[in-house]
């Protein structure tokens, strides 16, 4: 039974030294809470929508994925549990796949105990914890990247395509977005790989941003 009134945690992490590590820094603390950990990106999408936690701590690079996917399919799932992920390494690709993501936090493994702790309690009480000079430095690169061609790229997709899009641009999965559209996973990935192609994008996220900043100029 977990105790009322507890920040709960679940822990996401390839290396059982570093997921003890921290599991046992979070565990001595009165108001928080360990209700599972992890040590696959395909594990922790079983374990956490059934612990229901406040924070999932998430390792960037896993074996078999990434925390940022595990982090998107959470959050597509139930928004109402925040992602903090942690990194040994700082490069602006990572934060901007966490940032669309949808990720409250991006911390590198080299922070301090007392650092650590007091993310894992911010994020749970709904603060931000993304550099705002290191987001906007992302934000900006996309925007150098989506020129205005952007339009012209869009003439190019089908009607399908634009729906997915569109889908992508609202955070859905591949799965959620073959439910939505009756349509088999495998057919949505294929769409969007066309999608991407036609759009010159590598990455589903690059989509998802482009579709956020048309929305943005629209307004």
């Amino acid at each position: 039974m977990r105790e009322e009134g507890k920040i709960t945690v679940f822990l996401l992490d390839d290396h059982e030294v570093v997921r003890r590590g921290v599991h046992e820094l979070l565990s001595v603390e009165s108001d928080i809470e360990v209700v599972g950990e992890a040590g696959t990106a395909a594990d922790a999408l079983v374990r956490i929508p059934a612990t229901r936690p406040d924070v999932a701590v998430l390792d960037v690079r896993l074996p078999d994925g990434s925390g940022v996917e595990v982090c998107r399919e959470i959050r597509s799932q139930d928004d109402s549990i925040k992602c903090l992920m942690l990194t040994s390494f700082a490069d602006d690709e990572a934060l901007f796949d966490a940032i669309m993501a949808g990720a409250s936090g991006y911390v590198l493994k080299a922070i301090r105990g007392n650092e650590l702790l007091t993310a894992v309690r911010d994020v749970a009480a709904g603060k931000s914890l993304l550099d705002p000079v290191a987001t906007a430095r992302v934000l900006e690169r996309l925007r150098d990247g989506n020129n205005a061609k952007g339009d012209d790229r869009l003439a190019n997709l089908t009607e399908q395509e634009r729906k997915i899009l569109d889908l992508i641009g609202e955070g859905l999965t591949n799965r959620a977005i073959g439910e939505r559209l009756h349509l088999a996973e495998k057919t949505i990935k294929n769409y969007v790989s066309s999608l991407l192609s036609k759009l010159g994008m590598e990455r589903r996220s690059q989509a998802a941003a482009y579709v956020a900043r048309m929305q943005a100029e629209r307004r």
